[in-house]
């Protein structure tokens, strides 16, 4: 069999199409090189059980545990019945419940005693945790006769995969099993050199020793190489996306003294922060020069990013070029075209009566413009006229033409995916400069893992007239009255003058219906509908403003903000909102970013343990941007015990962004943090561990940027030049890119 193709083999040759099927729909793995690079999440040792105390809620768990009892129930007048088994790990217990018929089996193989690996969903039930209609597989002990359990489980090590409800961790060690052989023939991307150098062991032999551990010190060994193997590829592609950049032309954009900028510095009524100022030093470096620029821009909700950003515009336009401000939305778009208006002043009445000598024209673009507005729009584009253009991935279409593109500002940049940046370049005489905005915070190594094409500036500090915002948690559930209070809260800070948000995570209009009602279309499992008689949907938009507008909050003006409007009526809600003339806005996540009302002080999240943590923290920056201090309760009705609480408590106890970063890395596998990155494409990290492995990332980084300085085209590497082929087939090279 050729090398390169033991490890492509489909998955349905190895395994038989009803095995294939399943792994590719749930773990999204197709080839036998998916499945070996599956690792285990953890190993149980023979005869150790699993802490129950610490299993996440909510989450598909595999547990090696002892049944300490069990008994059948009978409910509903004694028409139906269900089997309560409660495991131990000697310390804590845990419940399994299991319903109807499908009660006989595990009556029979979980009796008091029996040691079993068992796998299923965890839920809270009348507050306690509990497994409905687990999995298991018995662990027997030897000498009993099913001597194939015995072999299955021979090593003193049980690896546990990630696994789910359709495909549990023994089924998923026994497919390795099947296509473990195959590990032999793995191609070796490290250059030699670096292997030796490092003392790293092959990669054939680290893939036997991480399925099939026969100690601790074997997956420890392999799991040193596997790191190594994802941290240096990956920085191998980020070297070269480097390498290739710093190889175009650009035209290098100086500001001319006296002009756009200096008028507007000489108008601004504050200091610019020091960190303001080290990092615009840092970008008209990068414009000056004749390659073009690439650096994200990283700075804490309110740290003045959008100042720094015109000012890198206003000195390109300065230079004879045109600057575009892409952001994510149409809300966002409008809200950047309002305050940079407002902020220039007279000097963006250029071409107008009344503006100045050195005046600019600014001018929004966006999907849904009319006509003859989108006529004007792309006429003041392409002759010049348009010193700046601030608008939604509408300024990508090919209809789009611009003058001379100097620099393209991208606010948030997760969003836009490598075609964007590839069609933007296009649209300059020469690949213009670009700059990336991002507000979450972003820790060192996942800026050189994620954003490792990109040079990084940090903005820390926050400028002066800030105020400090509060955060709390209201338990709903535990503590009715903390969420009345809460109400009052809100009522008395509309009755000194000021403005709330409430931030629901659900429209609740007939699309959400649609598509329950097309969830509800598939046949339910025992499982899932015990789990639904406990868990109601998220909170609703609209149904929670109605209920605030006839109780709590009754007689003040409340108004609904979500991402199905029309965007004239949502232009319209957030002009009333900015001007004050509504009290409270029930929203959903569309004002997470960018949107700016000092007179807004109060923020309650309804249902906060269904948002992550730094989209918490973005949704808190919208309040506390005047002078008087923010207030943000996070309201939720998970109990005491429920991870999501610590990480609400997390939330509410700072408001360092990096801090919460590495919180929410911490608690979220990194696939999730870099899927958010990576336009949902599947992250080729399965074992580095971002927070964790951060000299890992940085020794690759050095090594990596090396060898592509001596070799870019990798001739000589012709193994890691396949691996990287692999990785970056078209589908996936967008996740190295997201400017």
């Amino acid at each position: 069999m050729d090398l390169v193709h033991a490890l492509q083999e489909p998955l349905k040759n190895a395994l038989g199409q009803a095995t294939a099927k399943v792994m590719a729909e749930h773990l999204d793995l197709h080839t036998v090189g998916d499945l070996l690079h599956h690792y285990p999440r953890r190993y149980a040792e023979r005869g150790e059980l699993t802490r129950l105390s610490d299993l996440p809620l909510d989450e598909h768990v595999t547990v090696v545990a002892q049944v300490a009892s069990a008994r059948v129930l009978k409910f509903n007048a004694g028409r139906g019945q269900r089997l309560e088994v409660t495991i131990t790990d000697g310390s804590g217990q845990l419940q399994l419940v299991f319903f109807g018929r499908g009660i006989h089996k595990p009556h029979k193989d979980l009796l008091p005693g029996t040691r079993a690996m068992f796998a299923g969903k965890v839920s809270v039930f009348n507050h306690k945790m509990q497994l409905a209609h687990p999995a298991y597989e018995l662990l027997r002990a030897d000498g009993e006769s099913a001597a194939e359990a015995v072999d299955s489980w021979a090593g003193a090590l049980i690896p546990i995969y990630p696994a789910t409800a359709k495909l549990e961790s023994w089924k998923i060690a026994k497919s390795i099993d099947a296509v473990l052989p195959s590990a032999r023939e793995a191609l070796d991307p490290l250059p030699p050199a670096l292997r030796e150098g490092r003392g790293l062991i092959p990669l054939p032999e680290a893939l036997l020793k991480i399925h099939r551990p026969h100690a601790k010190a074997d997956v420890a060994t392999a799991r040193d190489r596997l790191k190594w193997d994802e941290a240096f590829v990956l920085q191998v592609a980020l070297a070269r996306r480097r390498f290739a950049d710093s190889q175009l032309p650009a035209v290098a954009r100086t500001p001319r003294p006296d002009g756009l900028l200096d008028a507007f510095d000489a108008k601004l009524p504050f200091e610019l922060t020091d960190g303001q100022r080290r990092v615009t030093t840092e970008i008209f470096t990068d414009l000056a020069t004749e390659h073009p620029m690439h650096r994200l821009l990283q700075g804490e909700v309110g740290s003045g990013k959008t100042m720094v950003a015109l000012r890198a515009m206003l000195a390109v336009v300065d230079a004879g070029g045109q600057a575009a401000m892409l952001a994510p939305t149409e809300v966002l778009a409008q809200q950047h075209h309002r305050s940079v208006t407002e902020m220039l002043g007279e000097l963006a009445e250029g071409g107008m009566l009344g503006g100045c000598e050195h005046a600019t024209k600014v001018t929004l673009l966006t999907g849904s413009m009319g006509a003859a507005a989108r006529r004007q729009a792309l006429l003041d584009l392409v002759t010049g006229e348009a010193g700046i253009v601030i608008g939604t991935h509408a300024l990508i279409e090919d209809k789009v033409q611009f003058h001379d593109l100097g620099l393209v500002v991208v606010d948030e940049q997760h969003r836009f995916g490598v075609e964007q940046r590839d069609a933007l370049r296009g649209k300059g005489k020469q690949p213009p400069h670009l700059l990336v905005m991002t507000a979450t915070p972003i820790p060192r190594t996942v800026a050189m893992t994620v954003f490792g094409d990109l040079e990084t500036s940090v903005l820390d500090q926050l400028p002066a007239g800030r105020s400090p915002i509060s955060s709390h948690v209201v338990p709903a559930q535990d503590k009715p009255h903390f969420l009345a209070r809460a109400w009052e809260r809100v009522r008395e800070e509309v009755e000194n003058g000021h403005q709330a948000y409430v931030v629901c995570p659900r429209i609740g209009d007939d699309e959400d219906e649609k598509e329950a009602g097309a969830k509800k279309g598939k046949k339910k499992s025992a499982e899932d509908e015990a789990a639904e008689a406990e868990k109601r949907p998220p909170l609703a938009v609209l149904d929670v403003a109605e209920q605030l507008a006839r109780g709590p909050l009754q007689g003040l003006r409340v108004e609904v903000l979500h991402g199905r409007m029309q965007p004239d009526d949502k232009d319209a809600v957030m002009r009333r909102f900015a001007a004050g003339e509504t009290h409270v806005l029930v929203a959903t996540t569309v004002i997470e970013v960018g949107v700016n009302v000092p007179n807004a002080t109060a923020m309650v999240i309804m249902d906060a343990d269904r948002f992550g943590v730094s989209q918490l923290h973005q949704l808190r920056g919208r309040v506390g941007r005047g002078s008087a201090p923010g207030l943000c309760l996070l309201v939720t009705d998970m109990p005491e015990a429920a991870p999501a609480r610590a990480r609400l408590n997390a939330v509410a106890a700072t408001l360092d962004g990096f801090e919460l970063s590495r919180i929410d890395l911490e608690q979220r596998r990194e696939g999730d943090v870099l899927g958010q990155a990576q336009s949902g494409v599947r992250s080729s990290l399965r074992m580095l561990a971002v927070i964790d492995d951060e000299e890992i990332i940085a020794a690759a980084r050095e090594e990596a940027t090396a060898v592509v300085s001596r070799d870019p085209d990798l001739e000589h590497l012709p193994e890691l030049r396949m691996t990287l082929d692999a990785l970056l087939d078209e589908k996936r090279e967008q996740y190295l890119d997201k400017g």
